[in-house]
């Protein structure tokens, strides 16, 4: 059995329990490495942070699938846990390109990846049901070749269109066709949460560090949720860090920030040991 088999099953194994595990979402090689540290049992990238981390917008126009799944490898190489990516809405709209993401995202050694119902298109923002079946169901033939663990996201609630029996019927649609996981971000509160799992036969992702209510790992396992992850939200906690210290050096001249600052033996202790093959 491959390294990926085995972690794809890992990461299988951990939605199958009877209560929700956290899957945080690293933005690059180093933060990956600290989490990986903490003791959490598998990650998930976010193309958010990327972005940030990229000086760019989270946005369809401005991330590629080359330069998503070269930071997933970094990400991946970086920690021997189980890693799903944000593969954005597969970098297509046809089925064909799906399958093909799903594909590419196997190769550098992902146990899995979700694939949105988004278009990017502000004035038709969410594919229309049966394109967006059709979509899940050809990335799902070709998780299933790997193995691959498929998460289908219903966005209605990211994209101005509030509409929770809509959304329901997507996911379902979307377990039909294949998907692994299920995930809607953006719910309004634990009630419409404890109705998407009540709704669906599949494990339940939540986003929390979004603006909005936020609920704990025990109130959502009691909902029925499965899986948390925290989107772009823990990087966007580290810029907080970045600004509030540079904030605090330019108006004031102090440098109190330095004492909540990781100690450099510890980073040091947490990033790679290898040294670089050109010295010379």
């Amino acid at each position: 059995m491959s390294d990926r088999e085995t972690k794809f099953r890992r990461l299988k194994a951990l939605h199958e329990g009877d209560r929700a595990f956290v899957i945080p979402n690293p933005w690059d090689a180093g933060s990956a490495r600290l989490l990986t540290s903490l003791g959490f049992e598998a990650l998930a990238t976010t193309s958010a942070g990327y972005a940030f981390s990229k000086g760019k917008r989270d946005s369809f126009a401005g991330l590629g699938r080359s330069e998503i799944l070269a930071n997933a490898a970094e990400i991946v190489l970086a920690t021997e846990l189980p890693v799903s990516a944000d593969l954005e809405d597969g970098f297509g709209a046809t089925p064909e390109i799906c399958s093909e993401t799903v594909r590419m995202a196997c190769q550098t050694g992902l146990a899995g990846g979700s694939i949105e119902d988004a278009t990017g298109d502000k004035d038709a923002p969410i594919y229309e049901l049966s394109q967006a079946i059709d979509r899940i169901h050809a990335a799902a033939e070709a998780a299933r070749e790997s193995p691959f663990l498929l998460t289908a996201r219903a966005e209605n609630y990211l994209w101005g269109k509030p509409d929770l029996d809509d959304t329901i019927r997507r996911l379902q649609a979307f377990s039909e066709a294949g998907a692994d996981v299920l995930y809607a971000p953006g719910l309004p509160d634990i009630e419409a949460i404890r109705a998407v799992c009540h709704a669906v036969d599949k494990p339940v992702n939540v986003v929390m560090g979004l603006k909005g209510k936020t609920y704990t790992v025990a109130e959502l396992s009691e909902a029925g949720v499965r899986r948390i992850s925290v989107g772009g939200s823990f990087a966007r906690a580290a810029f907080g860090a970045l600004m509030r210290s540079a904030q605090e050096v330019k108006s004031f001249g102090t440098f109190s920030y330095a004492e909540d600052a990781i100690p450099d033996a510890v980073m040091s202790q947490l990033m790679s040991q290898d040294k670089c093959a050109e010295r010379l």
